[in-house]
């Protein structure tokens, strides 16, 4: 289409964008202000690298389409494929969803190792060069449009620039300075804090399990996951809200995994070998950016990613929903450029739509959390909570809801009325429908 784009942020975002641009440009260069290692490590530009991370079934599968063979290439470095119906415990409602065989695939690895082969897949592909050490100071405008940044060496000149810096981005304020209106922003308060370790694996820890996800509720506002990772490593992420950091010490953090609703995390680490120090993290608020309500935006520039919808983490959904833009930007650039800004913020907030919604929902159950409650949000937490209870005992309403939050289907699947019914009058189905498939440990060892 053009002869070259530059990509602002060399994180998943952006390596993301710069694989869907490579096939639309000659060349594509991603500017990083971070240097990389040669191993697979965290790095000091991804502080969040170092707690739990998790590909949602969704985006596996839009991963999979941007890298053919990919799933296969991580497994093959030590990443696990997951049936997330069948092999771990989701706990809701006082009990764990029911387990079903199924197809809904989740990919459980580091950040390091996903974002490292990544890296290296788009650094392979033909026109795409990624310069470290680069940080861009402003947009370069001229002639009505966006041609390029202002970086410390000087000028670079492109014609599309795409900017997926990340939360912290800059285009707000790069925009407001070329008098350009600002994003109206949206924001959630949920005052976030974690701390990880890691552990020592076994394969008979938690009954062969793979991970276990706990929530929290409006009686216990803390919540923690634990995941299988590469290297027979746990990665235990304990979650506390509303000014509570989980303790970093091995004593306490154990005996905070004790309190939560579920025993299964804190049996998986009481009696494990740790690995490592305790990390920490702080999560102020979801922001999430309306690009797609500005009336006018500089041609030959967007915003991409964590700089347009920045997720509260316990959810894991930045990265899935970064392969899905992903989608959406081949799709509009297939269309050719123009309005090209307009469209993708449209294509890219329907589909952060669901996300942000399921989060933001689910966030609001605690009366703590800050931000606006609509009588359509309570209707909809009160069916949810009664659907998990259905699932505890009903395969179909289990994967149904799993579905959902894998980001494979829209929320309004949970309302087809046979389902309804039978989460209104809390009967579960007789020989209820199973989505096809083996669990996905079966399926590997085969």
């Amino acid at each position: 289409m053009n002869e070259k784009a530059i990509v602002i942020g060399a994180s998943m975002s952006g390596l993301l964008a710069a694989r869907v641009l490579s096939d639309f440009y000659d060349e594509v260069i991603i500017l990083e202000r971070d240097t990389f290692s040669d191993q697979i490590e965290n790095r000091r530009g991804v502080p969040q690298g170092r707690h739990a991370h998790a590909i949602l079934s969704g985006g596996s599968q839009a991963l999979e389409r941007q890298f053919p063979g990919i799933t296969e290439e991580l497994v093959h470095s030590g990443a696990i494929l997951s049936d997330v119906s069948n092999d771990g415990r989701w706990f809701f409602e006082g009990a764990a969803l029911k387990r079903t065989p199924s197809s809904t695939r989740a990919i459980l690895a580091s950040r390091p190792l996903l974002e490292c082969t990544i890296r290296n897949r788009v650094r392979s592909l033909p026109g795409v060069t990624i310069k470290e050490g680069q940080s861009v100071k402003h947009l370069h405008y001229s002639g009505g449009r966006v041609k390029g940044v202002r970086t410390g060496d000087g000028i670079r000149h492109a014609d599309l620039v795409v900017d997926a810096s990340g939360r912290g981005s800059e285009s707000p304020k790069w925009l407001e300075w070329l008098r350009f209106p600002e994003p109206r922003e949206e924001t959630v308060e949920v005052n976030v804090a974690y701390t990880t370790r890691l552990f020592r694996r076994h394969p008979n820890d938690i009954d062969g399990d793979l991970f276990s996800v706990i929530p929290a509720t409006a009686d216990t506002p803390h919540s923690g996951v634990i995941l299988a990772q590469e290297g027979d490593r746990w990665i235990a992420t304990l979650v506390g809200r509303f000014g509570q950091l989980p303790p970093t010490d091995l004593e306490g953090f154990i005996g905070f995994a004790k309190g939560l609703n579920d025993s299964y995390m804190y049996r998986a680490i009481r009696y494990a070998e740790p690995i490592g120090d305790a990390m920490t993290m702080r999560f102020p608020a979801s922001i999430r950016r309306r690009y797609e309500d500005v009336p006018k935006s500089p041609s030959g520039f967007l915003v991409f990613g964590d700089a347009i919808c920045s997720f509260n983490p316990v959810y894991g959904q930045g990265m899935t929903v970064a392969t899905l833009q992903a989608d959406a930007l081949r799709e509009q650039l297939s269309k050719g450029g123009e309005d090209l800004p307009k469209r993708f913020y449209r294509a890219a907030a329907k589909l952060i739509d669901n996300p942000w919604n399921i989060a933001v929902g689910s966030d609001l159950r605690l009366p703590e959390t800050k931000g606006r409650r609509t009588l359509g949000a309570k209707v909809m937490n009160w069916y949810i909570a009664r659907l998990h209870k259905l699932g505890h005992r009903d395969a179909q309403a289990a994967q149904a809801f799993l579905r959902v939050t894998q980001l494979l289907d829209e929320p309004s699947s949970l309302l087809q009325p046979r389902l309804a019914l039978r989460v209104l009058f809390g009967v579960p189905g007789s020989g209820s429908r199973q989505y096809p498939g083996l669990s996905a440990r079966k399926s590997l060892e085969a």
